[in-house]
């Protein structure tokens, strides 16, 4: 049920932005306090517009968590970076992170560039704290001097070990207008558990084989049956290449193993019980270049 808001209740869409890798499904993730991005040291791990939904007793955030900006390279990439860019303009606030530990680069510039045709309110958070030199007043003046003529806010924290999260959480509530609750206030995410089911094994896909098998991996859900003591998951990992078809599935099937193993144990955590899973390998042929995979893969220009 979604409950009637009191006086002075704030709410609100705030769109994460960046490049790619500088922390935003970590930084969603703990701030909603619950996995439902995934996160990998590969860049343009995210695809999909993902919301999370933090519900505090003053406010609802609705965190849209976007592709990393970058330049595409394929129909995927396209679609990708269409659907972030549709996100700027739809949401009450943006969230522009960037990478703390290193000086800002082009990537950012390019950034600010696209933010300064929006009229969307913007914050400026510096990621990585924990990582950053002991002499790291560089950088921060690096980012300073990148958005001094705007007079976005500023702030600075961890996204990995929570520090700063509290005073950026207060930030953002502060920018939001009075609104009602638009989602159940014990809901974390809009998104149905199948499709964060698939995102939990394409994650370990990206961790367990690194550059071998990039970015050209799309699951699907073939079936979920759930009974009493046990829910059953038959998944599709999709790929472009018969080569990548051996290296996934491995010596006597021992990636495909690991893959299962490590994904199983995620997707259990997410559903609070017991889960079998079992995967196939598909070989669907350059479907990163294809409108008609991509629209039956999910991958489809947001509205």
């Amino acid at each position: 049920m979604i409950p009637q808001a009191a006086p002075g209740f704030k709410s609100g869409f705030i769109a994460i932005i960046g490049r790619p890798n500088v922390g935003k499904s970590t930084l969603m993730n703990q701030l909603v306090g619950q996995k439902i991005a995934i996160t990998s040291p590969i860049a343009q791990t995210t695809r999909n517009r993902l919301r999370g939904i933090l519900t505090t007793e003053a406010a609802q955030i609705i965190f849209v968590d976007t592709p990393g900006i970058h330049k595409p390279h394929h129909q995927l990439g396209k679609v990708i970076v269409k659907n972030a860019r549709i996100a700027i303009d739809s949401v009450d606030l943006l969230l522009f992170i960037v990478d703390g530990s290193v000086p800002a680069g082009g990537g950012d510039r390019f950034i600010v560039d696209l933010l300064t045709k929006t009229e969307t309110p913007i914050i400026l958070g510096i990621n990585k704290s924990d990582e950053q030199p002991e002499k790291h007043q560089a950088i921060d003046d690096s980012y300073q001097q990148l958005v001094g003529q705007h007079n976005w806010q500023i702030t600075k924290f961890s996204a990995l070990t929570g520090d700063g999260l509290t005073e950026l959480q207060e930030l953002l509530v502060n920018q939001l207008e009075p609104g009602p609750y638009y989602y159940p206030p014990d809901l974390v995410t809009d998104q149905p558990e199948r499709f964060i089911m698939g995102e939990l094994i394409r994650e370990q896909i990206l961790l367990l084989t690194r550059e071998e098998i990039p970015h050209s991996v799309a699951i699907t859900i073939d079936r979920v049956e759930e009974e009493p003591k046990i829910t059953r998951i038959l998944a599709t990992i999709n790929i472009e290449r018969d080569s990548q078809k051996g290296i996934l599935i491995g010596k006597g099937g021992s990636m495909l193993k690991t893959i299962g193993s490590a994904a199983r144990q995620q997707i259990q955590k997410l559903i609070a019980g017991h889960v079998y899973l079992e995967l196939f390998v598909k070989v669907l042929p350059k479907w990163r270049q294809s409108r008609l995979s991509l629209d039956e893969l999910g991958y489809r220009v947001e509205e």
